[in-house]
């Protein structure tokens, strides 16, 4: 991973946070984007103190001019991206009549119209360039979505794409008002252990992918 671009989207804490620490101690100059730019300023000094390359940058994924500002800033500054890691995402568990109409146009903004618009950007570049890695956390909906028609329509291309299905992991996301559920996170996967998995493949050599991957803690583990 020396020297390789690696732009973290919702990197302030959690998977983001875990994932980009691992790749600055591989050598990889690491773009954490996040909305809350002091968070991830924080773990960015961590990385740099540490004799790593980070850097911050602010972002709004349901903002298009801010998606393409931050994809041609960094492009420009230190040149092709090699891996996407689309970590960003919020979480709403209610009964579906406690949801607030509001807060699930937000989490479908964020999450679905967000995410296209950060790989779509980004792709732009990779498919210039033939090569890349993007790396997802799908949920259990997304599984036979978005990123499986990548898969498709990028056969010609060298850019890879896994789905990383990881069932609770103790991030803030938990911590949010709009999760109405009691959860146990010493029961559950640590960001750290999310963060090996995301490394593992975005280094996958030559011509190997790695296509899906499910984590589960031993509580929630599933067939």
């Amino acid at each position: 991973m020396k020297d390789q671009v690696v732009l973290i989207v919702g990197a302030s804490g959690g998977i983001g946070a875990a994932t980009a620490r691992l790749f600055g101690k591989a050598g990889a100059k690491v773009v954490l984007a996040a909305r809350n730019k002091e968070k991830a300023e924080s773990v960015a000094k961590d990385i740099n103190d540490n004799g790593g390359e980070a850097y911050v940058t602010q972002v709004d994924v349901t903002e298009m001019s801010s998606v393409v500002r931050m994809v041609n800033d960094i492009v420009e500054e230190l040149g092709q991206i090699d891996v996407l890691v689309n970590a960003f995402g919020i979480s709403i568990i209610k009964p579906l009549l406690d949801v607030n109409p509001e807060d699930a146009k937000t989490l479908f903004d964020t999450n679905m119209f967000g995410t296209f618009l950060v790989t779509q950007t980004v792709m732009r570049h990779m498919e210039t360039a033939k090569k890349g890695t993007v790396v997802m956390f799908p949920g259990s909906l997304g599984k036979h979505g978005f990123t499986k028609a990548l898969v498709e329509e990028n056969k010609r291309t060298n850019i890879k794409f896994t789905l990383l299905h990881l069932g609770g992991v103790a991030t803030g996301m938990y911590d949010s008002d709009l999760v109405d559920m009691k959860v146990k996170k010493d029961k559950m996967l640590q960001p750290e252990e999310a963060a090996k998995a995301v490394y593992y493949a975005a280094t996958q050599p030559g011509d190997s992918v790695l296509n899906e991957l499910t984590i589960q803690p031993g509580s929630h583990q599933m067939v």
